[in-house]
């Protein structure tokens, strides 16, 4: 969604609901995201409904209207569900299909088939990498696991130096990479650029998961050296099927709408002209929803059919694939309901005016924002649409590329240290058979190393491009 889009949203919504001062939006924020925070860590309440009521404790305490404070909630809902709702449906049914098909599988086995020794680290990060551009962070995860158990188990390695660049391929990802939903939501936040973004998100993930995953995961085994738990590895998806498809069409297949997109933003570099025929295709083809529908319509039949799926198999999957996003699409949606909560009592304002004052860099703001956030909710999703919303206004006046560092930097923050108030540390420490001493040591510190480094580097390119 562009800038345009979204002020056009908020048309409505132009004046401040409430004619509070700087100090008291400051408590007001405070309150609100502590509201969140409390409901979600301390009464185990759903993000969704956590960020709903944390929405009204800050309209409340903003002292705006409750009426309007209702109004700019679900006008944020809405607006975000409509920028992403579909797309994140979209990357679901990919998801299912690459799993069910026995795809992923394929790239795995293909990839460990040329792999062995010391280069099984830099094999399980690139099949982390590549599987984890249409797949969520937890079905990366599952789908992952037997694998990473398999290898460390029958190649007699650390659990670590196999599992850590893994799990660092997948964050990484799922931090900075459109189409997942994080950098999305931010891009439509800050009306980035989504073609520069995940141009430059993939430059910066390359080294980061480089740094994160195999060098780190030498630090990794010598700190935790554990084996992989003497217990079932669990079943791959492909071990009940006949026959899958094959590497290149999974490749291809995956690869499709980051193609797609990342042409549409050459496309504009090289032509630069709107009225441009060829740039007009461009912009539909290479858009998010025509880019990964493609990719969906062409998977039916380079995944599916060759997999010897039948057409009510191929409905059911698809519908499978929808049922476990639908509490992603809600969280998402009520981030943005928050988002817009906070823009329309004029938060985004008082940040933008008080940063003024600061000689803090805007794009190291949007990362200590993330950061605070993250290590309070625990929520990578949460801390990216609240920071997002926080710092929106700083977009105004900067280039397209520094536009796409704000997305980044913001992706970065909501990876910081990942502990005990984030689902997905208790995921990889009951699957790796870890202490959760062990698992800080391990899982926590390479979400902090991500962070970091990522962090770094989008402070560094803002220097130069």
């Amino acid at each position: 969604m562009t800038r345009l889009s979204v002020e056009m949203l908020a048309a409505d919504t132009v004046e401040p609901i409430t004619s509070a001062g700087h100090a008291q939006l400051g408590i007001a924020v405070l309150a609100g995201i502590a509201v969140i925070v409390l409901l979600i860590t301390r009464f185990k309440l759903h993000a969704f409904l956590a960020l709903t009521i944390g929405s009204l404790a800050l309209g409340a305490f903003a002292g705006a209207p409750l009426d309007k404070v209702i109004a700019s909630f679900t006008t944020g809902l809405g607006a975000t569900v409509a920028g992403v709702g579909v797309l994140i449906a979209l990357g679901a049914i990919l998801g299912k299909m690459l799993a069910d098909s026995g795809g992923a599988d394929q790239i795995v086995d293909t990839i460990l088939a040329k792999a062995g020794g010391r280069s099984m680290p830099w094999a399980m990060v690139l099949i982390a990498s590549v599987i984890g551009l249409p797949l969520f962070f937890e079905v990366g995860v599952v789908l992952l696991i037997p694998v990473v158990l398999m290898v460390a188990k029958r190649g007699n390695y650390s659990l670590m130096r196999i599992g850590i660049p893994a799990l660092a391929g997948l964050s990484v990802m799922h931090g900075l990479v459109p189409p997942h939903p994080g950098p999305l939501v931010a891009i439509d936040a800050v009306g980035a650029n989504l073609g520069v973004t995940l141009a430059l998100g993939v430059l910066i993930a390359v080294p980061t998961v480089v740094v994160a995953g195999p060098l780190f995961s030498r630090v990794a085994a010598r700190w935790v050296d554990v084996q992989a738990p003497d217990r079932m590895i669990p079943q791959r998806p492909s071990e009940d099927l006949e026959k899958r498809p094959g590497f290149g069409a999974t490749l291809a297949t995956i690869l499709l709408p980051v193609f797609l997109m990342l042409s549409k933003a050459l496309v504009d570099i090289v032509v630069d002209d709107p009225e441009h025929t060829v740039q007009r295709v461009f912009d539909v083809v290479g858009s998010p929803l025509i880019a990964l529908l493609t990719a969906v319509l062409v998977g039916i039949f380079t995944l599916l059919r060759p997999a010897g799926f039948a057409k009510d198999r191929i409905s059911g999957l698809v519908e499978k694939g929808l049922a476990p996003i639908a509490g992603i699409l809600l969280i998402v949606g009520a981030g943005g309901g928050f988002k817009q909560t906070l823009i329309d009592c004029g938060v985004g304002q008082m940040v933008l005016d008080i940063s003024k004052d600061w000689s803090i860099p805007a794009l190291l703001l949007a990362w200590l924002i993330a950061v605070t956030i993250r290590l309070a909710t625990g929520s990578a999703t949460v801390a990216t649409i609240s920071a997002a919303g926080l710092v929106a206004p700083l977009a105004a006046d900067m280039s397209t590329t520094h536009t796409a560092l704000l997305v980044l930097a913001i992706g970065a923050g909501s990876l910081f240290f990942s502990h005990v108030n984030d689902a997905g540390f208790w995921l990889v420490k009951e699957y790796f058979g870890l202490t959760v001493g062990q698992n800080i040591k391990t899982w926590s510190v390479m979400e902090t190393i991500i962070s970091v480094v990522a962090g770094g580097l989008v402070l560094l390119l803002s220097l130069v491009i």
